[in-house]
């Protein structure tokens, strides 16, 4: 008796434990573990080969994403783009007849201290870090077995710059992730049999990677070229949320074949405004979205950028709560240097971010889209999160009245950063707040401020 009751506690344990099977009806009913949206703001950072030549062309001449210095090589010998002469006569004037390989003897990581980014990143108000482990050049940033002698550690650097980075940052109680590139521009396996690629390098690096270092997310691009199914993508995310390491806590991105884009993974992706850009239900789940961008116009470092070309510290706070704001989270780029610097413009940039999320925070991690906000518009230059029953209003600029309609009426109005009273009058659903009157040099924050409302939705 006591054999029988042993065999169906276990039974009852077996069933009652989310197997996923590895299909996508199956994929999609794990729901997206909630520390990723509340997270928010997440840094991306392109490093590579790339890093060298550290050059692309400014131009839009073939549309989006031409200016990637990430995308040097493929651009060498792509013959069908406007921008393709462009690139070959910069890599001949200043590098003759040197082949892209022979720059990873000059890709030396030797400035690179982890512990510092590490705590630049913190210090920018972010939760996560996603670094390229292996862009589509094919080189990897940790010891690939899969990926002899074109990796850092066998080569350029000798370090194990995934690991390395990997350490610090989580000893800062932030989520690491890495992004990986299913295809290689230039692989004779991958361009010659795709599915040995798939089966003795792609699933086999990605696991490794997982088991490894066991990441928060995966990130996974370049995949256009085939369906999810070439790519085995059902497979291995089955093995990721089953038997990996990280099975309770990862989360994934929705790049995993051509038929995949805003369908399937934990979270849907949008790339400088292009793709989707909205809760999306998926088996009646409802998936949280990212943006990424850089903060210039490339994601590698790209040393043909200008001033102009960079955005203002304004500009990302204000791109960071309209992503908030429509309930996505914003993943902005770095591209440090082949020696291992983020350079200063981005460091300032990051800590412009941070100085503002150190006082108004609370309106972003954590929050939600508040689903009945109106729209923003130039005159009210008006955002809106929640927060359980609290309201944030966040201006865009400094405001002496600003007006909130359809909310209940608030246990208490608090302007983020003062310390002082703030008066407001409630009738008829409808809140007017009177900013307080400050000395502009007291005011708590630069380029947005935030007034929690207390208890005002039901």
């Amino acid at each position: 008796m006591r054999k029988i009751l042993l065999i169906l506690t276990t039974l009852l344990c077996f069933s009652t434990y989310a197997q996923y099977k590895p299909d996508w009806q199956s994929l999609d009913q794990r729901q997206t573990p909630a520390w990723f949206e509340d997270a928010k703001f997440g840094i991306f950072i392109h490093w590579g080969i790339y890093s060298v030549p550290a050059w692309a062309t400014n131009s839009n001449a073939d549309g989006f994403g031409s200016g990637y210095a990430e995308w040097y090589w493929q651009r060498l010998f792509a013959p069908n783009l406007k921008i393709h002469k462009e690139f070959v006569a910069f890599h001949e004037k200043n590098y003759g007849k040197s082949s892209y390989q022979d720059f990873v003897q000059q890709f030396k990581a030797e400035l690179f201290q982890p512990d510092d980014w590490a705590k630049i990143f913190e210090q920018a108000g972010a939760k996560y870090v996603v670094l390229t482990s292996k862009h589509h050049e094919g080189f990897t940033l940790w010891p690939s077995p899969q990926s002899w002698n074109w990796n850092a550690v066998d080569v350029g650097p000798h370090r194990d710059l995934a690991g390395d980075l990997s350490k610090a940052v989580k000893a800062k109680n932030l989520h690491m992730g890495y992004y990986y590139s299913l295809y290689e521009w230039f692989n004779p396996v991958y361009k010659s049999d795709v599915n040995t690629y798939v089966n003795e390098r792609m699933i086999p690096q990605m696991k490794d990677l997982v088991t490894k270092y066991q990441p928060d997310i995966l990130w996974t691009d370049g995949e256009w070229d085939h369906p999810a199914k070439t790519w085995k993508s059902e497979e291995f995310l089955a093995w990721l949320y089953n038997d990996s390491p990280v099975k309770n806590s990862v989360v994934v991105n929705d790049r995993w074949g051509n038929d995949t884009k805003s369908k399937h993974g934990s979270f849907y992706t949008s790339e400088y405004g292009h793709g989707g850009t909205d809760n999306t239900l998926t088996n009646g789940f409802a998936r949280p979205w990212e943006e990424c961008r850089g903060i210039g116009e490339s994601f590698g470092y790209n040393r043909n950028e200008n001033l102009g070309v960079y955005q203002t510290g304004e500009q990302l706070v204000h791109q960071l709560i309209d992503i908030v704001s429509r309930g996505g989270n914003f993943l902005l780029n770095i591209g440090p240097t082949a020696d291992g610097r983020i350079p200063v413009i981005m460091q300032q940039r990051l800590r412009e971010m941070g100085n503002w999320l150190k006082v108004n925070g609370s309106a972003i991690y954590g929050t939600r889209k508040w689903n009945k906000a109106p729209a923003y518009t130039k005159e009210s230059k008006l955002y809106f999160t929640q927060k359980g029953k609290a309201l944030y209003a966040i201006a865009s600029k400094w405001q002496e009245t600003i007006t909130v309609e359809n909310v209940e009426k608030p246990v208490k109005v608090k302007l983020l950063g003062f310390g002082g009273e703030v008066k407001y009058t409630y009738k008829n659903k409808v809140l007017t707040i009177t900013a307080p009157q400050v000395n502009p040099n007291t005011i708590p924050c630069e380029y947005a401020w935030t007034y929690e409302l207390t208890d005002a939705l039901k």
